[in-house]
């Protein structure tokens, strides 16, 4: 069965001046500011639309990399995933560095590599995201 998820963002002004906010509608958890500046510059509080996909990613790759583990047998103790979206104004999103950590009984650090470039490879965002170069750093914690 198919799910759709919605957000909604409200934008007021020239995008350089302008502000708006972004509400997550769906789940209801919050409605978050965001302004040319915080996406460019420093985010001073705001959101961006890059950060909202490092989100979207660090979760979603966390979901694949989790399941793939449980099917192959090696369930992890703990999955730490950070996914850092680089913003170049004037060109776009130029980047994404997935890093994962995480805690997985027996698997060796080949393994766990394997298992991380496959989640990479197959997780719905990553697919979504295959116009620009996703970069994994993973690491076996003991």
């Amino acid at each position: 069965m198919a799910t759709t998820r919605t957000a909604t963002t409200q934008w007021k002004g020239a995008l350089l001046d302008g502000s708006g906010t972004v509400s997550l509608d769906t789940s209801g958890v919050g409605t978050f500011d965001v302004t040319w500046a915080s996406r460019s510059q420093d985010a001073n509080g705001k959101t961006s639309p890059e950060e909202l996909i490092a989100a979207a990613h660090s979760s979603c790759f966390s979901m694949a990399l989790s399941h793939g583990l449980a099917q192959a047998g090696t369930p992890p103790q703990s999955v730490e995933t950070k996914a850092d979206v680089t913003f170049q104004p004037g060109e776009g999103i130029t980047g994404i560095v997935i890093s994962v950590r995480a805690q997985v009984p027996g698997l060796t650090a080949e393994e766990f590599q394997a298992a991380a470039e496959t989640a990479k490879a197959n997780c719905p965002v990553s697919k979504a995201l295959t116009g620009t170069t996703i970069t994994l750093n993973a690491e076996l914690l003991s």
